[in-house]
């Protein structure tokens, strides 16, 4: 949800680097409402007929048009994500919430968080695939720890099935060993085969891994799998 979702349900207009949307408050037939999305990532909303940000906050609440926050704050978060740089150095995290669900966060350099996408997208354990010459690439940090537990080197990028595969993950996995393993649904396979095309020729040895029977690696290896089957299907398989 963001300034521009709210004002196109309530049939506004850009205005101003916002936009302007009839209040739901109160009776307005001239658009006084102003909606900005923050550098915080919170929704700013101004109406300046004189309604009380509470009572907009809330008539927006009543149509579904506002932000949960309060929700996602006391979701339990179980797990973190650090994505950082060829240093080490945080740039940003995904958080796993239970109930299932994900956001992406970076710090706001004063102790806080901003909850949106960085700028800067990086390769999950960068600093790990940096020094690795066989690389695995699987969908999601959860995959990615599971091979690690088993002394692998893999990687992802944040976002799941449909997050954008950049050009500058490529350059970082030129000239090495890839094991592509996609999740067992057509998102997955479709993601596995567009990273494919990607390092085409970039790399020294792309495979790409379907682990039959099992929905994930997270799957396949809690199933009781070991790593030297996990080696042998590798070396098994034809080259892409």
């Amino acid at each position: 949800m963001n300034a521009s979702v709210i004002a196109h349900h309530l049939r506004g207009r850009k205005h101003a680097g916002g936009f302007m949307a009839c209040c739901p408050a109160h009776r307005d037939k001239n658009p006084s409402l102003s909606l900005k999305d923050g550098d915080d990532g919170k929704i700013l909303v101004h109406c300046h007929a004189g309604c009380a940000q509470s009572a907009v906050v809330d008539a927006l609440k009543s149509k579904g048009l506002w932000p949960d926050r309060e929700s996602r704050d006391h979701r339990a978060i179980t797990a973190t994500y650090d994505y950082t740089d060829a240093q080490g150095k945080l740039i940003y995290q995904v958080v796993r919430f239970e109930p299932k669900g994900f956001m992406p966060r970076y710090p706001d350099g004063r102790g806080g968080w901003i909850w949106k996408k960085h700028p800067h997208q990086v390769l999950y354990r960068l600093p790990e695939v940096l020094e690795a010459p066989i690389v695995f690439i699987v969908e999601g940090e959860k995959d990615v720890e599971a091979l690690r537990a088993h002394g692998f080197v893999a990687t992802t990028n944040a976002g799941g099935a449909k997050a954008l595969w950049r050009s500058s993950f490529t350059d970082v996995l030129r000239g090495r060993e890839v094991i592509l393993i996609p999740d067992a649904d057509e998102p997955g396979k479709q993601r596995v085969l567009a990273i494919a095309r990607a390092l085409l020729g970039r790399v020294s040895r792309l495979v790409i891994l379907e682990l039959r029977g099992a929905k994930d690696v997270s799957d396949w290896l809690g199933a009781g799998h070991s790593e030297l089957e996990l080696i042998a299907l590798v070396d098994s398989e034809k080259v892409a």
